[in-house]
C-alpha cells in the first residue's frame, strides 16, 4: 500500500471511531438524562400510570407492602401510595423526599353483575350467608373499609369476611370471579371492570378521604429524574388521564 493510500485509511478509520464514541456518548447523557425509572405503586393504579408514563418501569401491589420493600432497600426510584400515611412514613424514616399528593379516589362495595343478591346498601352485607371479601388492615383500602364500617356500626363485618386481601385488584377478581358476594374497592378499580360487576354505594356521610400521595426514593441512582416524575404526577397531562381513569380531584 502507497503511504499517502495509507495515511488517507488511517484518517478515515480515524474519523469512524471518533463518530461511534461520539455516538456512544450522546447515548448515555440520553440514557442519563431520561432514565428508565423504577415506581413502586399502588394496585390501583396499574391502568393509569403505564398511561402517564409508558418508559418506566412499574411494581404494582399493596401500598403497605411497597413501603416494607422500600425499607428492606430494594431498589425503586418513585414510591406511589393510596394513602399519605406510608409515605410520611418512609419521609420520617429519610428514605423518601417530602410526599406530594397527587389525586384522590372514593370507596365502592361491588358485587356480581346484576346484582342476583339484591344488596341494596352496606347494612344488607350482614346477611347470613353473604359471601363478603375486604383487604387486610394495613393495605390502604382495608383501612378504609375498616373506617366505613366503624362509621356505620358495622364493624363485625370485619370477622365475618371470607378472606382478607394484600391489595384491591385482590378483592376485585374474588367478586368478577364469583369467589364472593361483595367487596369493598376503590370506584377507579371497579371502573376498569365495568358490565363485570355492579355498584352499591356508600353513604357520603361513611366515606373516607381517599387520598392518594408520592415521593422520590432517595436511595435512588437517578434521584432528580425521580423528583420530575413526581412532579409530573400533577402536571396538566397527567392529571387529564387521572380524571379520564376516575379519579378525583385532590384539596391543595
Amino acid at each position: 500500500m502507497r503511504p499517502r493510500t495509507l495515511a488517507a485509511s488511517v484518517a478515515g478509520a480515524l474519523v469512524v471511531a471518533s463518530s461511534v464514541l461520539a455516538a456512544v456518548a450522546f447515548a448515555g447523557g440520553a440514557q442519563q438524562t431520561h432514565p428508565r425509572l423504577t415506581v413502586f405503586a399502588a394496585a390501583s393504579l396499574t391502568d393509569v400510570f403505564p398511561q402517564i408514563d409508558s418508559h418506566a418501569r412499574y411494581s404494582f401491589g399493596g401500598s403497605n407492602m411497597l413501603a416494607a420493600q422500600i425499607q428492606q432497600g430494594l431498589p425503586a426510584d418513585v414510591f406511589a401510595s393510596a394513602n399519605t400515611s406510608l409515605p410520611w412514613q418512609l419521609h420520617r424514616q429519610g428514605l423518601v423526599t417530602r410526599p406530594v399528593v397527587f389525586t384522590a379516589n372514593r370507596l365502592v362495595v361491588v358485587v356480581a353483575h346484576g346484582n342476583p343478591q339484591n344488596i341494596r346498601s352496606v347494612g344488607a352485607l350482614e346477611r347470613s350467608g353473604l359471601r363478603l371479601v375486604m383487604a387486610a388492615a394495613g393495605v390502604p383500602v382495608g383501612d378504609y373499609t375498616r373506617k366505613v364500617l366503624k362509621r356505620l356500626g358495622l364493624s363485625d363485618l370485619v370477622d365475618k369476611a371470607v378472606s382478607q386481601e394484600t391489595d384491591v385488584r385482590e378483592v376485585l377478581a374474588k367478586v368478577v370471579l364469583g369467589e364472593a358476594d361483595a367487596g369493598f374497592v376503590y370506584a377507579t378499580d371497579a371502573k376498569t371492570v365495568k358490565g363485570k360487576v355492579s355498584l352499591v354505594g356508600i353513604p357520603s356521610s361513611a366515606q373516607p378521604q381517599v387520598l392518594y400521595a408520592a415521593a422520590a426514593v432517595k436511595s435512588s441512582e437517578h434521584l432528580r429524574a425521580a423528583k420530575a416524575w413526581v412532579k409530573r404526577l400533577r402536571s396538566k397531562p397527567a392529571q387529564k388521564k387521572l380524571r379520564a381513569a376516575g379519579f378525583l380531584r385532590f384539596p391543595h
